[in-house]
């Protein structure tokens, strides 16, 4: 009978394992798009309760994995023109530039920097990545107030040694994430107000708490589009350079 209940159990959490990958694979299928373009607003809340407050565009061409992204600031005056050409890879980490106007050049991100906030928000420079969901191994923790939680660790060169993350059961978003590193919890994601743009489950509101830090920055979406013209040319660094 225990050997039963012993293989029985074994099965058990050879299913969850595989039922992991499953959910990811399944929230990614859910958020496909060929393109997507937003306008949001930020608030960096920092020691003191100080807030301060920038606004970015982001476009992006391609798929989770395989895709290019700009980010670009538009408010305050100080990093207005400041933008972020990412170009993700399946096999390895992104590729990064930062562009600054007020030196009229553009740098190239190098992998050990990767860690470090992007231009004061709490978004390191990897958080702005697209990963496929291949890039990762993942295992099954159980469930929690509707959602799955699991663990991913990933395959490929990162500041995180691993994260958890829960998956809503009734629509496959991802309302949150928190990210470790060998010295314990690092970032803490949560997303939420969720609606349907063309069909896709989208947070509205995005929340990044840094933890060594004890900083926050909240993320509001105002203008949301997937699926529109978007052509390679704006994605390289002379796009990134005039401002494209």
């Amino acid at each position: 009978m225990n050997r039963m209940l012993f293989a029985l159990a074994l099965v058990a959490s050879c299913v969850h394992a595989q039922d992991a990958r499953q959910i990811m694979q399944e929230v990614q299928k859910r958020q496909h798009s060929t393109s997507q373009h937003y306008e949001g607003t930020l608030e960096v809340i920092g020691g003191g309760n100080r807030i301060a407050t920038k606004r970015w565009t982001f476009d992006r061409l391609g798929d989770f994995g395989a895709s290019k992204g700009v980010l670009r600031f538009t408010v305050p005056a100080e990093v207005k023109g400041v933008g972020l050409l990412i170009v993700n890879h399946p096999d390895r980490a992104s590729d990064q530039w930062i562009w600054r106007p007020a030196i009229g050049r553009e740098q190239r991100i190098a992998l050990q920097d990767r860690s470090t906030r992007f231009f004061g928000t709490d978004f390191s420079f990897e958080d702005l990545e697209e990963r496929d969901v291949e890039q990762y191994d993942y295992k099954f923790l159980g469930e929690e107030a509707g959602a799955w939680k699991l663990q991913s660790t990933p395959r490929k060169s990162s500041q995180y040694t691993y994260g958890y993350l829960w998956v809503k059961k009734d629509n496959y978003t991802i309302v949150k994430i928190e990210s470790y590193n060998k010295k314990g919890l690092v970032r803490v994601i949560d997303y939420r107000d969720f609606e349907q743009v063309k069909g896709i489950w989208t947070a509205r509101t995005t929340e990044v708490h840094d933890v060594t830090r004890n900083s926050r920055t909240i993320l509001k979406y105002d203008k949301l589009e997937y699926n529109i013209p978007r052509k390679d040319p704006d994605f390289t660094l002379d796009a990134l350079r005039r401002g494209a």
